[in-house]
């Protein structure tokens, strides 16, 4: 099906789409809640994105899901937090590889439609880039993230309450126009020794940057974020 068709299609409704790898995250092998290998996917086409989550998927072929990959994949159509998903069919069908075509989507900047859901969500899933934001202090933080350098004003927490430690993902704010928005290095696809991670973790309140990441959805935009360049 065609990106449009797939936009119409209802939640639980059965979904065969043919879609390029942009990232992926840890593969799960042995998922105990399906009973087989799976894998989070970021996809993408030139129509639009597709967040394929908890994917059945072979070690073999996973290992081959290089960036610009083209693959088939069947399930539903699923929707959680605002985020729209593909999950496992009831036959948890593998992924496919489709050779012979391949397709890296450049960032599209939705810097001008922060403020604008209605707009933004029309991006979802894709790659996105936001530019000359204004880092903001972050208040919260606990006796772990003291010990690992993160103060309580740092511009970063250890998890969205502050409660956890290095390797978590972490969360920090940005601001424009007045306007404070939350953004998120995904620890499962960018770790602790990824460069993106390092410089959150630099991150001062005042810092001017750019970044570049994947517009994921939660209860409202929550992009996960691959690159940060201060300015």
């Amino acid at each position: 099906m065609s990106y449009e068709d797939f936009a119409a299609a209802e939640v639980d409704d059965p979904v065969v789409i043919e879609t390029f790898v942009q990232a992926k995250q840890a593969l799960w092998e042995g998922n105990t809640n399906l009973g087989c290998d799976t894998a989070t996917l970021y996809t993408q086409d030139e129509e639009g994105g597709y967040f394929l989550y908890d994917i059945p998927v072979s070690a073999e072929v996973y290992e081959k899901l290089e960036e610009g990959t083209k693959i088939r994949v069947s399930g539903y159509k699923s929707e959680w937090a605002g985020e729209v998903e593909v999950v496992a069919d009831d036959d948890l069908t593998e992924v496919e590889i489709v050779e012979g075509e391949e397709f890296v989507a450049g960032p599209v900047d939705i810097t001008e439609m922060l403020g604008d859901e209605e707009m933004i969500k029309q991006f979802m899933n894709q790659k996105v880039s936001f530019t000359e934001m204004t880092v903001e202090a972050v208040t919260g933080g606990n006796e772990t993230e003291a010990e690992d350098g993160a103060a309580e004003d740092a511009a970063f927490l250890y998890g969205w309450d502050g409660s956890g430690s290095e390797g978590d993902d972490l969360y920090f704010s940005a601001s424009k126009d007045g306007k404070v928005y939350t953004f998120v290095v995904e620890s499962y696809l960018c770790g602790p020794d990824t460069d993106v991670y390092k410089a959150v973790k630099e991150l001062k309140a005042g810092d001017t940057i750019d970044m570049e990441g994947f517009l994921y959805w939660y209860e409202g935009m929550q992009p996960h974020i691959t690159s940060v360049t201060v300015k």
